[in-house]
């Protein structure tokens, strides 16, 4: 997966748009970065509906325990079960195999409206 491909939130999640439509959320590289060791997650399940801006992940890390908040409505069709049982996968490969749920959109709009690549460098580096 290529993270220039990806679109994101200004609330580190990083999008991307698999072949079946769905969509891969994650936490953003420069997100994991920030918090340095990634210690405990908790996802929502299977088949629960999700709002923008609902909390897509609690997490704790050696800085914080927050929550990190979606960035597109629909369903979760899938959660990564790897991540909860070894979070800090999060930290070694957060566009990979550190990817959180696979959600059916709701409102393609909403993933439209998301940031670019760089429009993100941008944000980050502000």
């Amino acid at each position: 997966m290529n993270p220039q491909e990806f679109r994101y939130s200004s609330h580190h999640v990083w999008c991307a748009v698999e072949e079946d439509g769905n969509i891969r959320l994650g936490m953003t590289d420069y997100f994991q970065a920030q918090l340095k060791n990634i210690i405990y997650l908790e996802l929502p399940k299977p088949g629960a509906e999700i709002c923008l801006g609902d909390a897509l992940a609690s997490f704790e890390s050696q800085k914080i325990a927050s929550d990190l908040l979606c960035p597109i409505s629909g369903r979760i069709i899938e959660i990564n079960e790897d991540v909860l049982e070894q979070p800090n996968i999060i930290n070694k490969s957060p566009n990979e195999h550190g990817w959180l749920v696979r959600i059916a959109p709701s409102d393609l709009k909403e993933f439209g409206a998301l940031l670019s690549y760089q429009a993100y460098i941008d944000l980050v580096s502000s």
